[in-house]
């Protein structure tokens, strides 16, 4: 079975919309990932295994081929385990693919299936042409910025995959840190020996 899942990664400081597309079919249990991944994106296999056995889901037991489109474009970062792990899901039917339809997935999974920040949201989020992003909670306020898409705050992928089916709520968006006291920038003039 395949499932499309959408997602981005920088390029530079420029965020790059990309597709992640899992296949889970018959052969010898393995797990790839083609498309030009570095080797942070690489492991997200191990990442992904361990998240998903952590949260309560099954490891199919089949041939997994996850596959990052555009193939030409170099991704990074863990911050693709979220979508590469929800398209597992959805592949292996152990979550319905039209419920991660038209929304865009972002983080980074512990091992205990937590969700963790990911550098550089905003322009990830920019790039997503989905009207919902789904992002680690630490992460919500700085994707709400620019005001586009819906942003959906998650704790962890159980809460993703519930709040996904209806048996959850997302986490709340924190509220944007205040600014604080005016920093003093200081004088040369203060360090010793500078005229």
């Amino acid at each position: 079975m395949l499932a499309t899942v959408s997602s981005a990664t920088l390029l530079g400081v420029d965020g790059c919309p990309i597709r992640v597309e899992v296949h889970v079919g018959s052969g010898v249990p393995s797990f790839t990932i083609v498309g030009l991944p570095d080797a942070t994106c690489r492991e997200a296999r191990d990442r992904v295994r361990a998240a998903l056995l952590s949260s309560g889901f099954r490891w199919p037991q089949h041939r997994v081929t996850v596959n990052l489109a555009p193939t030409a474009v170099r991704k990074g970062g863990a911050g693709l385990d979220l979508p590469i792990a929800i398209g597992l899901l959805g592949a292996d039917g152990q979550l319905d693919p039209d419920r991660a339809a038209r929304i865009a997935f972002f983080g980074e999974l512990g091992l205990d299936g937590s969700l963790r920040k990911v550098t550089g949201i905003l322009p990830l989020v920019a790039a997503a042409a989905e009207r919902a992003v789904v992002v680690p909670a630490g992460c919500a306020a700085e994707a709400a910025l620019p005001g586009r898409a819906a942003v959906l705050p998650a704790l962890s992928l159980r809460n993703v995959v519930l709040a996904l089916c209806g048996e959850d709520s997302w986490a709340p968006v924190p509220a944007a840190e205040p600014a604080g006291p005016p920093v003093d920038e200081g004088d040369l003039a203060d360090v010793r020996g500078q005229p």
